[in-house]
C-alpha cells in the first residue's frame, strides 16, 4: 500500500515537483506512474538536446533533485516517502541517454530501469538501506538508472 500522499504536495512546489508533478500521488505503484510521467518530458526536453546539453541538464536535474527531495521528506517527516518520484524521472532520464529514437528501445530502456529499480542488485540495495537524506532518495535511482544504461546501450549495440 502507497503512504498516504500529504495535503503539501498540491500546494508547495517544492513538493509537488518532488512528487512528479502529482504522479507520485497514485494509489498504487506511484514509482511507476513517475516513471511513466518522466516520459513526456524526456520525450520533449532531452531526447532533442545535443549530448553535452543532455548531460549537463541531467546533472542540473539531479542536484535539483537531491535538494527538493531531502526539502520534501523533511517537511513531511517522512524519509523516502513512497510518492517522492523525482528520483525515478532522473532514473529514466539516465536510462535513455543516447538511447534511438524507436518506441522498442524507448520501452526497453523503461522496463530495464524499473527492473533495476525494483530489483535493487547491488550497490543498489546497499545505497538504498545506508544512504539518507536527499542523496540517499536519489543516488538507488541514479545507480539504477546507469545500470538500465548500459545494458540498454549493449542491447543497441548488438541488435542495431
Amino acid at each position: 500500500m502507497a503512504d498516504k500522499t500529504p495535503a503539501s504536495v498540491w500546494r508547495n512546489p517544492v513538493h509537488f515537483a518532488a512528487f512528479g508533478f502529482g504522479s507520485g500521488a497514485a494509489p498504487v505503484a506511484p514509482g511507476t506512474f513517475g516513471t511513466l510521467a518522466a516520459l513526456p518530458i524526456w520525450l520533449f526536453v532531452f531526447a532533442p538536446l545535443s549530448t553535452d546539453a543532455y548531460l549537463l541538464t541531467l546533472i542540473v536535474a539531479t542536484i535539483i533533485g537531491v535538494w527538493i527531495c531531502h526539502q520534501t521528506s523533511a517537511d513531511i517527516g517522512v524519509h523516502d516517502h513512497g510518492g517522492i518520484v523525482w528520483d525515478e524521472f532522473v532514473g529514466l532520464w539516465i536510462a535513455l541517454f543516447a538511447v534511438p529514437m524507436h518506441w522498442f528501445w524507448i520501452l526497453l530502456g523503461f522496463a530495464l530501469f524499473r527492473l533495476f529499480d525494483i530489483w535493487k542488485p547491488w550497490p543498489i540495495g546497499w545505497a538504498d538501506r545506508r544512504v539518507s537524506g536527499g542523496l540517499g532518495i536519489m543516488l538507488d535511482d541514479v545507480i539504477a538508472g546507469i545500470y538500465a544504461l548500459v545494458v540498454l546501450q549493449i542491447l543497441v549495440y548488438l541488435f542495431s
